[in-house]
């Protein structure tokens, strides 16, 4: 386990997964959401992720939370060597986006890009919630399973296995 991606809807537990990855494995961290977004919450000229994102890819160990660009997100899919996909239902998803909120209050969450607003990040989970069956659906799942033949995939699907998954990374 070198190269990892973490990805899955918003508020999935990513950020905690991709640090306990992180931390057990002596791997770097990015979150993508640090290059995604300039730190006033508004993004980032596309070619200066792209750039960052092809260095962090070239590089010879990582681990990756989010998903950000469809075409960065299958390059890094093709990169990594371990995959793994947080696709707790969507009700879950939901709570974990508001308690990131009020929680966020009075303390910045895990994994927040430095500076961004709270209440519009949580605006824009909660949007792109709305939007995320038309992309991690079952054809999504059964695609992600044609890459284990050649990489580790691990798809979490509750609450209980999140837990589980961040206790066996702490190890």
């Amino acid at each position: 386990m070198k190269k990892v991606a973490v990805f899955g809807k918003p508020g999935s537990g990513k950020s905690t997964v991709s640090k306990a990855l992180a931390r057990a494995n002596a791997l770097p961290l990015h979150q993508l959401d640090s290059i995604v977004y300039k730190p006033n919450g508004e993004f980032v000229a596309r070619e200066k992720f792209d750039a960052a994102h092809s260095d962090i890819l070239s590089s010879e160990s990582w681990v990756i939370d989010g998903l950000g660009p469809i075409s960065s997100f299958k390059e890094r899919l093709a990169a990594a060597d371990t995959l793994v996909y947080i696709d707790l239902p969507y009700s879950v998803s939901y709570w974990f986006v508001t308690k990131r909120f009020l929680k966020g209050l009075f303390v910045k969450p895990e994994g927040w890009p430095d500076g961004s607003s709270i209440l519009k990040g949580t605006l824009n989970s909660y949007k792109t919630l709305k939007l995320c069956p038309k992309f991690w659906n079952e054809d999504f799942s059964s695609k992600l399973m044609e890459y284990s033949s050649c990489k580790k995939v691990y798809i979490i699907k509750t609450v209980s296995e999140l837990n589980d998954f961040s206790l066996v990374c702490e190890k």
